[in-house]
């Protein structure tokens, strides 16, 4: 048998190199990636980045606000001490019950006909103890035991000896 070397086949050639394909182009990435659940934190700690890098221009931070009246701190609160005070007229001092709030007048004793003025020395006293029925002096009299802050206390214990004291109901 004879062979014959004339073929319509052409002679083998070589393939050049190229990249490899990928079906679908970016659409498909997106979507694949939202499936996943990637893209969302990725894109949200993008913008949170980006929004830093916004604040964060170099100016200044404004000034902290002032407080406002309303929101300012009240002021500490003064310890009391009890002072037991003598009120002249004991019919005054039975309208009076523990927990009242009465000012504390000084009247200073003058002979009569002559001018004094009265003075108020202790606004807004807190009432701690009345007397009990029966407990009056023969002169009229009665001790009251008020709350207030220790200047006040100095302050109604000297008006006490030099002048009558009263009450009124704040």
């Amino acid at each position: 048998m004879t062979v014959t070397t004339s073929s319509s086949v052409p002679p083998p050639c070589t393939v050049p190199a190229f990249e490899p394909l990928r079906v679908g182009g970016t659409r498909h990435r997106l979507r694949r990636a939202l499936r996943r659940g990637r893209l969302v934190p990725a894109l949200l700690l993008a913008l949170t980045a980006g929004a830093l890098a916004v604040a964060n221009t170099g100016v200044a931070p404004a000034a902290p606000p002032r407080p406002t009246p309303a929101r300012a701190r009240p002021p500490a609160p003064v310890p009391l001490v009890s002072a037991p005070v003598r009120i002249a007229d004991a019919a005054t001092v039975r309208l009076l019950r523990p927990g009242d709030r009465v000012d504390v007048i000084a009247a200073p004793d003058s002979p009569p006909g002559g001018e004094s003025e009265a003075r108020v020395v202790a606004a807004g006293a807190r009432v701690a103890e009345v007397p009990r029925q029966g407990e009056t002096r023969s002169d009229g009299g009665a001790l009251v035991v008020l709350s207030v802050p220790r200047s006040t206390a100095a302050v109604l214990a000297g008006a006490g000896v030099t002048s009558r004291l009263a009450v009124t109901v704040c």
